[in-house]
């Protein structure tokens, strides 16, 4: 056996004496709101495709008109011949919607991460990040040649004090946070660090991937609903594969933040365009997201009727008050068994554990989305409630 058969024989070998390893499960059509599965078709509460846009028709027109016309792949990079005017369209579009001067395509929320972090940072720079941040936001602090701290999460004061102890003059300061983070569903301070950076000559980066399209008057996300401009928030990273239920995520900012990634952020420059199609089916979401309130008007019903329900019951709710709604219940074999049980019953929900939480924090993360009925969150109620009562979940 060689080397790295060796090693890899003994990283997967430890993860399943864990107990720790992970299984995918292909579905045969799209996950809203039920998946179908080998086994039988499941109620899905695990999903990121918070309006229920994946398999809208609009979508589907304007990916299969773009496909007639560009073909399915963009043929190259952005910078050499695969910038098509699907992206340039959605690239100007979502740019008016965020009220920035220009925004920029990437392939993926991670890409675009660590393509942004990489690009403006370097040799005695600072990085700042939340502790909870998402991993495309902690690999990318890790991999670019700037000083890399964190503070606790959500935690003002925390921030301040790194800030105090490690900025320096003459360098650039990027301080960077989820907007509503992916795993605990509760959203960041940016009024409070807004107003801490501003003054120190610090950027913000939120990354509002569980935000965007959901929050704010006209689904602009957390930063639209607390009201902040570009000068608080100048580099906004979005995403469009989860409320947009398309693929891709996006940087907005001003013009020279965006000519800027376009000249020095690798992961944009050295990687293969996403596939005209794609843009032209988050254009048509983003037009439904401004047109149809109503899907998060009955989404921001359903979370309130869920955490009503839920205190009655007992559930062991986490301070959220987003689609992200995660039952808190720390030992990983009760979960694994409340899991199971929940499958049993049809219901698909998401069982976090380590590494992605931290020990004694596995969860049921619960996603709610505008394809869900009032009748299908009172169906995962009462499973939950049953099961509360019993010795799998009832606090010990």
């Amino acid at each position: 056996m060689s080397a790295l058969e060796r090693r890899l024989h003994q990283r997967l070998q430890q993860r399943d004496e864990q107990l720790r390893s992970r299984q995918r499960y292909a579905s045969t059509a799209r996950c809203q709101p039920h998946m179908q599965l080998a086994a039988g078709a499941q109620l899905c509460f695990a999903s990121n495709d918070y309006l229920g846009l994946a398999g809208h028709p609009d979508l589907q027109a304007a990916a299969v008109a773009a496909l007639a016309q560009y073909g399915t792949g963009a043929g190259a990079s952005h910078l050499i011949s695969g910038h098509h005017r699907a992206h340039a369209e959605l690239e100007e579009a979502l740019a008016e919607f965020t009220g920035r001067p220009r925004a920029l395509l990437f392939g993926s929320g991670y890409a675009a991460n660590m393509g942004t972090i990489n690009a403006l940072l370097g040799r005695g720079d600072l990085l700042l990040q939340d502790s909870l941040n998402h991993a495309s936001l902690i690999d990318g602090g890790l991999l670019c040649r700037a000083d890399s701290k964190r503070y606790r999460h959500a935690d003002i004061d925390s921030a301040e004090r790194q800030l105090e102890s490690h900025q320096r003059a003459g360098a650039v300061t990027v301080l960077a946070t989820d907007g509503v983070f992916s795993m605990d569903g509760d959203c960041a301070p940016l009024a409070q660090l807004a107003a801490l950076c501003q003054p120190r000559d610090v950027a913000l980066m939120v990354d509002d991937a569980h935000g965007f399209g959901l929050l704010g008057e006209s689904g602009g996300g957390l930063v639209e609903e607390l009201g902040l401009s570009l000068e608080q928030v100048p580099i906004l990273v979005g995403t469009l594969g989860k409320s947009f239920g398309s693929y891709g995520a996006f940087v907005a900012g001003s013009a020279n933040l965006i000519e800027a990634l376009v000249q020095f952020s690798r992961s944009y420059i050295y990687t293969t365009a996403q596939p005209p199609a794609i843009a032209a089916a988050s254009l048509a979401a983003l037009q439904l997201v401004r047109r149809d309130r109503w899907r998060r008007d009955h989404l921001k019903q359903l979370i309130s009727y869920f955490r009503r329900a839920g205190e009655q019951l007992a559930l062991p709710l986490m301070p959220s008050q987003t689609a992200i709604q995660p039952l808190l219940i720390g030992d990983e074999a009760r979960l694994m068994a409340i899991d199971a049980q929940l499958r049993q019953r049809g219901l698909w929900v998401g069982a976090i554990r380590p590494p992605t939480v931290a020990e004694g924090s596995a969860r049921l993360r619960i996603t709610l989305t505008a394809a869900h009925s009032r009748s299908d969150v009172d169906q995962l109620l009462e499973a939950l409630g049953e099961l509360c009562s019993s010795s799998a979940l009832a606090p010990r």
